[in-house]
């Protein structure tokens, strides 16, 4: 916590801020180690305070040992006004992709002369630590379980519902928190929404089923994507599958510090484009995640500048949907080295037929 302090109160002095309001849960888990539903942060160049309410003062002092613990009353910005204002801050920043209109005004009204800034913390966050590739790799871990376990459990006659709800039962009983998302189960022509969430659709023989799922553990997230068959896949579907695979472990392959996060889009995206299904594959390649299951750096066309670095965690998932029909996609999640990627998802890519 102490390094992650550090990097904000650099951000903040190079920005020439006073102080900074943190709201947004997954920066003031990562800034103070604080779990806690309810809370906000203060944090200036030589101090660092946490203002919750009663019910997370006793946890709050357990975990944020950096940080001053304040109690606040009915209102919470009234405190933060308070501690701002009596500190003599003059240019404090705030959240602006995640605070409210509401809160922002009731802050200006609060702090009066204070100058208000909107800031960007989550690319504080985009290169992790050692713990947090350790605490990241035990969620995959979990999800890598979850799917050998669920092909034990697939077969035709359930729904999708079923399959989402065995997948997290498994994953919960392995010390995941909760899922990382709402799990998407998309069967036969379902699997042509890239977010098909599991519905009441019954699984029949002859279904691609696309899995999307992910383990939430100790805070931080796992994702992967397997698409399966039940029975035996016929030509088109396994033509198909073996384009999304081939446009999969050659993106993978590419992963690496230095790449632009569009390039390594661009590889995947041209293998699809090459086999015919340029107006398939809709979305970008993947996404950091930690925290949060949706990060930057984003691996998509439309980030033109950014960069990969050492110790960012991506997804890899590309995909074809076919309206009518169906759709693949598969999705590993890798940490960025110097020279190539860690591959954390260990489960198979082969395409895998249950009868």
């Amino acid at each position: 916590m102490s390094e992650r302090l550090s990097k904000l109160q650099s951000y903040l002095v190079a920005n020439g801020l006073d102080a900074i309001i943190v709201l947004k849960p997954e920066n003031r888990m990562y800034f103070s180690g604080f779990t806690g539903s309810s809370g906000m942060l203060i944090i200036s160049q030589f101090d660092a305070k946490l203002v919750t309410d009663f019910r997370y003062i006793e946890q709050a002092g357990r975990q944020a040992k950096k940080f001053e613990i304040i109690r606040h009353g009915n209102n919470i910005l009234e405190t933060i006004a308070k501690e701002i204002s009596s500190s003599g801050f003059n240019k404090v920043g705030f959240e602006g992709d995640f605070v409210t209109f509401a809160i922002y005004d009731s802050l200006h009204t609060l702090l009066g002369q204070v100058e208000l800034k909107s800031i960007q913390l989550d690319s504080l966050r985009m290169i992790k630590d050692d713990e947090e590739i350790k605490l990241i790799k035990k969620a995959v871990e979990i999800a890598d379980m979850a799917f050998s376990h669920i092909l034990t459990f697939l077969r035709p006659g359930i729904s999708e519902i079923s399959v989402a709800a065995e997948l997290e039962y498994f994953m919960r009983k392995q010390g995941a928190e909760k899922p990382a998302f709402d799990t998407i189960v998309a069967s036969g022509v379902r699997g042509s929404l890239p977010h098909g969430i599991a519905s009441e659709k019954i699984i029949e023989s002859g279904d691609l089923i696309t899995m999307d799922f992910g383990a939430v553990y100790k805070g931080y997230h796992s994702d992967i994507t397997r698409t399966v068959c039940i029975g035996r896949a016929n030509d088109k579907q396994r033509e198909i599958y073996d384009v999304v695979l081939s446009a999969q472990l050659a993106a993978v392959k590419a992963v690496q510090a230095g790449k632009l996060c569009k390039e390594i889009d661009g590889i995947a995206r041209g293998i699809i484009d090459n086999a015919g299904y340029r107006d398939y594959f809709g979305h970008g390649l993947g996404h950091g995640l930690g925290l949060a299951i949706h990060e930057a750096p984003r691996l998509s066309p439309s980030n033109l500048s950014g960069v990969l670095e050492k110790n960012m965690l991506v997804t890899v998932e590309p995909g074809i949907y076919l309206p009518d029909w169906g759709g693949i996609r598969i999705e590993d999640t890798v940490v960025v080295t110097a020279t190539g990627c860690d591959i954390l998802t260990t489960s198979s890519k082969v395409l895998i037929e249950i009868d």
